[in-house]
């Protein structure tokens, strides 16, 4: 009887290993989507284009600036949160075809550039609705706001794209050296 029981959990411990291996095997071999890696990409020079211009608005809170200076530097973040929106939206489409690591860099992203879209969108009213008070406490928590949800989008899909080039390269690498899957 101790017999059979140790056989059969041999047989599962076996059993188990292959079904891990198996998983493991396939996230290695899993192809990313060519689409996907080229609108993180384009989405990645977008989002450091809205850090730069989220800093300099931020800037703006700290100089006596004119209205309308902070209207046009408001309006272009506004320009390019819509275009990074449109990018973003891109890669919902495609994020059923797109690898586990790109989809995880979606997930990721989005919450960030939603968060960017409505401290932008909170800036704008304050602007609408107060003109003349662009120094406040307030106002500059917008700006603020508005500039570290850029430097995360930036940074985080930075990381993601960087990441993506790198297992590139490394499965290049698996394959012209000719290395076993998984190793």
């Amino acid at each position: 009887m101790s017999v059979t029981i140790r056989a059969s959990s041999l047989v599962m411990t076996m059993l188990m290993g292959w079904i891990t291996f198996s998983a493991a095997a396939k996230a290695a071999n899993e192809v990313e989507s060519e689409q996907v890696s080229k609108l993180l990409s384009d989405a990645k020079m977008q989002a450091f284009q809205l850090k730069e211009d989220a800093e300099q608005m931020e800037t703006f809170s700290r100089a006596s600036g004119s209205w309308a200076s902070h209207v046009e530097a408001i309006t272009k973040i506004k320009e390019n949160v819509n275009a990074m929106g449109r990018v973003l939206a891109r890669l919902q489409e495609n994020r059923n075809n797109a690898a586990l690591w790109q989809r995880t860099a979606i997930d990721r992203v989005t919450p960030i550039a939603k968060e960017l879209a409505a401290n932008t969108t909170t800036a704008i009213e304050h602007l609408n609705k107060t003109p003349e008070r662009l120094t406040t406490p307030t106002y500059q928590n917008y700006l603020e706001a508005i500039a570290d949800s850029a430097s995360n989008l930036a940074s985080t899909i930075g990381e993601f794209v960087d990441y993506g080039k790198t297992k590139q390269r490394l499965d290049r690498l698996v394959r012209v050296l000719e290395l076993p899957v998984g190793s």
